[in-house]
């Protein structure tokens, strides 16, 4: 075993979960994230978590209970639409609960230094970022890394989200809008759905200035997130002093993703992590999955991503550079210069 590792979190249940033929978050996802810890031979510093089912007191920090009797009462029934893109099975519920488990299990686990750990990947299914509190959307049922934020926030813990999925991750901003103890910092493609994410969407009352939005043009490569980490970002964060890092990893803003027009690749995803890591010491730092609809492109950055907690060097592909969005990083921290936010 490596001197570093990881704690992996998954379960045979995230599989029962289906959201229809041919949906493109299908349950091949999970195979291909497993398959890029034994591609990239880092299995070693692999350590296996089981997730556990989220309590309904848990999820409530999150969610309404008339949400959450609404869909356990559709699973129950034998699945069917949610909203106009996100469909549920009988399995779903089940899936759904230990989705948002795993993010507290993990926590768990890391704050008892089990394996003496300095991370954790939890590779869960359905995904959560789109979910409000009180309405599904864009594939996601509850909102996985909210509950995680929400009970270490309870705890007194000062969180800082980072998402990199390329949709906006509107349903955790919603959540935590107007609470000052959550750092919610977005990268994403713009104009994309589902619509939200300016930059100028900042947060509300005392947590004015815990929103942090960086839309980004079609194409935009790697060393654009970079540079909008180390200009504006690592600013933010220094504001804020975060305990905790966690992470909405979305793969779809893979170059090759079939529904989005980003540019990164998997070695992109390996550093953009790294860099991510100064945030929070060791043994505060989870990573949750979100979207990444190419199988191979999946497979290669989430090994990339995990081999960077591990503190390890592993990309499959080059980094990329040149693209647009070079002034993105500055033109924000400009908008929060001049209103007193920087």
């Amino acid at each position: 075993m490596s001197a570093v590792t990881v704690l992996f979190a998954t379960h045979e249940a995230y599989l029962d979960h289906l959201a229809g033929r041919d949906h493109p978050e299908r349950p091949e996802r999970l195979g291909a994230v497993i398959d890029g810890l034994h591609d990239a031979h880092i299995a070693d510093g692999v350590v296996a978590l089981e997730p556990r089912v989220a309590q309904r007191s848990e999820l409530l920090r999150v969610h309404p209970a008339t949400y959450l009797d609404r869909i356990e009462d559709i699973c129950r029934s034998g699945g069917g639409r949610l909203d106009a893109d996100t469909r549920v099975s009988s399995g779903s519920w089940d899936a759904a609960c230990r989705a948002a488990g795993a993010g507290l299990a993990a926590v768990e686990a890391l704050q008892r230094g089990e394996a003496g750990a300095s991370a954790a990947f939890c590779a869960v299914r359905p995904p959560g970022h789109h979910a409000t509190s009180n309405q599904s959307m864009g594939f996601c049922v509850i909102s996985n890394v909210a509950v995680a934020a929400a009970h270490l926030a309870a705890q007194g813990e000062r969180v800082m989200i980072v998402d990199f999925d390329a949709h906006h991750g509107n349903g955790t901003q919603d959540i935590f809008y107007t609470d000052p103890r959550v750092l919610f910092v977005s990268f994403h493609q713009w104009p994309l759905y589902p619509g939200t994410g300016s930059a100028r969407e900042v947060g509300e009352g005392d947590a004015v200035g815990a929103t942090l939005n960086l839309p980004l043009p079609p194409f935009t490569t790697g060393d654009r997130y970079l540079a909008a980490i180390d200009g504006v970002v690592s600013r933010v964060a220094e504001r804020f002093g975060p305990t905790w890092l966690i992470v909405s990893a979305g793969f779809d803003a893979h170059r090759n993703d079939p529904i989005t027009d980003l540019g990164l690749s998997a070695g992109d995803y390996h550093l953009i992590t790294e860099r991510l890591m100064q945030f929070a010491p060791p043994g505060r730092r989870l990573v949750m999955l979100e979207g990444g609809y190419d199988l191979d492109a999946l497979r290669l950055s989430s090994a990339a991503t995990t081999a960077a907690l591990l503190g390890r060097t592993y990309q499959p592909e080059t980094p990329t550079g040149g693209g647009p969005g070079e002034h993105v990083g500055d033109d924000v921290a400009r908008f929060w210069s001049e209103h007193g936010l920087l």
